[in-house]
């Protein structure tokens, strides 16, 4: 096996080891950082994807273990995809559903468990058994068609032993190995070629050790990936920044594949991690935030962003725009007490219009950070 060439991902500029450049999917070119929001279900929740549009959003994720529950991988592929299901023409990320399984198993071990084959699990819809394999995550994202796909990987928690570490450090490898196998087998099945055909990123596991995340990302690139994620949480049990992991597992990424820092999605952790060589991110920060009423406002001074909560007595009064420097439709066209009004009688409006200003606040960011603003 050998990397892919296609010619996808292209620098423009660098400052330090922050780097802007250009991302070619089959679906269109995505400009470098960027966000995408979690449209975990096929929809990010209580926005249309025109109103997506208009915050200029470039692309989104969706979660192929939610989605091989319901509505299903067959039922979408013979429904023409998820974008045509959607209703959404422009670039879609597909994760692996691993995290999820995992996730479930690790809270409850009588929902399933974790072996050499793959992950065996219940449906939490209806207690139905599956089996998610490398080869089965695959097969799924295909069917989803979407534009950009994960291997299945073996996460899990930094506090684990080290052993316990070293091992799904390996079995990520193996199953890594595993997936390229199957998409290289899909791929040529579909007869898709380096223009038709999707992208694949490998994920980068090893917890808090360096040497772990190296070897990691050494043996994904030998096998040949379009690009790499940062798998595992990036903060310690406190919540701190776990920069020297972040610089140091980028560092280990071959420098012309994208790097996407996976569910990394707070504001200053995402000016971070670009600072650090990340290009990509996703998080459901900005939506899930914005339905309790929480908004993003940015700041002259540092640091560049605070948080309101807006059913606080004190925006009862207040009929100026939620954020004065933001062009998004809640702060054109409504004020702080409008929004505050929505929230108090329960009107879905204020959660959909709290979550479109938000999400335009990172779009903004992801602008100032490639250097359009």
């Amino acid at each position: 096996m050998s990397s892919y060439h296609s010619g996808m991902f292209s620098h423009e500029g660098k400052t330090g080891e922050g780097r802007t450049g250009l991302l070619q999917t089959r679906n269109g070119v995505i400009p470098t950082p960027f966000f995408m929001p979690d449209a975990t279900r096929g929809s990010v929740r209580g926005v249309s994807g025109e109103e997506l549009e208009a915050t200029g959003i470039g692309a989104m994720v969706v979660n192929t273990y939610h989605l091989m529950l319901q509505p299903g991988p067959e039922y979408l592929r013979d429904a023409g995809g998820i974008h045509r299901f959607m209703g959404w023409d422009k670039p879609l990320l597909s994760d692996s559903g691993g995290y999820q399984v995992y996730s479930l198993i690790h809270k409850n071990p009588e929902m399933g468990r974790i072996t050499e084959e793959g992950a065996e699990f219940r449906s939490v819809l209806d207690g139905s058994k599956h089996l998610l394999t490398p080869e089965r995550a695959i097969a799924i994202q295909f069917d989803l068609g979407v534009d950009m796909m994960v291997c299945l990987d073996d996460p899990r928690p930094n506090d684990v032993p080290e052993g316990e570490m070293a091992a799904s450090v390996e079995r990520t490898i193996r199953w890594a190995k595993r997936c390229r196998e199957e998409f290289d087998r899909q791929v040529a099945a579909r007869g898709q070629d380096d223009t038709t055909r999707p992208l694949l990123f490998g994920v980068v596991q090893g917890g808090t050790s360096v040497a772990l995340r190296r070897r990691c990302a050494e043996s994904l690139a030998s096998i040949g990936f379009d690009g790499y994620g940062f798998g595992g949480r990036h903060v310690d049990a406190e919540g701190n920044f776990l920069e020297e992991i972040v610089r140091e597992t980028a560092a280990a990424i071959p420098e012309d594949a994208p790097r996407f820092a996976l569910g990394i999605g707070t504001p200053e952790d995402i000016v971070r991690c670009h600072a650090l060589g990340w290009d990509m991110f996703d998080c459901v920060i900005p939506t899930r935030e914005g339905r309790h009423g929480r908004l993003f406002l940015w700041k002259t001074e540092s640091p560049f962003y605070e948080t309101i909560n807006i059913s606080n007595e004190q925006f009862r009064e207040d009929f100026s725009p939620v954020d004065k420097t933001c062009d998004c439709e809640l702060c054109r066209n409504h004020s702080r007490a409008y929004l505050r009004h929505l929230f108090r009688v329960g009107d879905s409006l204020g959660g959909k219009l709290a979550s479109i200003h938000n999400l335009r606040f990172y779009m903004r960011l992801m602008e100032l950070l490639r250097g359009e603003k």
